[in-house]
């Protein structure tokens, strides 16, 4: 989605007014509340923040095609034999760097995400650590967009990273579904893109003290809405009508709000002390 800075200094905030925005933004704001509210929150944070960390992986790496059982995520110690393993284990890297790098995002997003990137192909032989050049190929076999050239993908990375330099006074919802649809439908690196450009959302949702625990992953909601319903509110963002890139905004809360209830779930068993 390209953008002009002079004309408009915060562009965001014009998203946020999109119908059905709005709804979205109260809705996913009063489901953070309330899971911060329980009472197992209080005393056991941590397990549920590593918890939800151990799920949005999982997640993440589901729609990247490795859909694995959670247990089997969680029992798994060898992530490099194959290339549905080598997906989980970059999904679980990349969820453990996200909290890291808060404080270098608001200052340098670039150098975050081509972090990101070289965190996730750390196993791998691609070129990593830097975005695409021209005739380089990607592997995002589950995004079928269109994939612009190298030239494009550095002026909207590079209007990107003045958007979030610049600060916004757009709800977090809006920052983190713009961030999260900009680098899927840009597609910048070689490979791990989708993976990515979830945990760049995981950055800006604990960044901007929405989620700043971390405990309401929307991985886990993007996964269970599926892959087919989160490819058509991508192809929706990237057509640029304001009908399309509300829908991808819409869609980014559901799954935020799937996520809470996730981590509610995950508090109800621990107060019950079967989890």
């Amino acid at each position: 989605m390209s953008t002009n800075a002079s004309s408009a200094p915060d562009p965001l905030v014009a998203l946020g007014s999109l119908p059905g925005v709005p709804d979205a933004v109260d809705s996913v704001r009063k489901a953070v509340d309330r899971v911060y509210g329980h009472r197992v929150m209080r005393r056991r944070s941590n397990e549920i923040t590593s918890e939800a960390a151990l799920r949005g992986a999982r997640g993440s790496a589901a729609l990247s095609g490795a859909d694995w059982a959670l247990e089997e995520v969680r029992r798994r110690t060898d992530f490099g034999s194959e290339a549905e393993a080598r997906t989980v284990g970059a999904a679980l890297r990349l969820t453990a760097e996200a909290g890291q790098l808060l404080s270098i995002w608001r200052q340098s997003p670039l150098r975050v995400l081509a972090r990101l990137h070289l965190v996730a192909a750390a196993d791998s032989a691609d070129v990593v650590g830097r975005p695409r050049q021209q005739g380089e190929p990607v592997d995002e076999p589950l995004i079928e967009l269109p994939l612009p050239d190298a030239d494009e993908v550095a002026g909207r990375l590079e209007g990107l990273s003045q958007l979030i330099i610049a600060g916004s006074s757009a709800p977090a919802l809006v920052t983190a579904a713009v961030v999260h649809g900009e680098l899927l439908a840009l597609r910048p690196f070689g490979s791990y893109n989708g993976l990515v450009a979830r945990a760049a959302e995981r950055i800006v949702l604990i960044g901007s003290g929405l989620d700043p625990k971390s405990i309401c992953p929307a991985e886990v909601g993007h996964a269970e809405q599926g892959r087919a319903a989160y490819a058509a509110a991508l192809d929706g963002y990237a057509s640029g009508t304001r009908e399309g890139v509300a829908a991808w905004i819409t869609h980014c809360g559901r799954s935020i709000e799937l996520g809470v209830r996730e981590s509610t779930a995950v508090c109800e068993a621990l107060q019950r002390g079967a989890a």
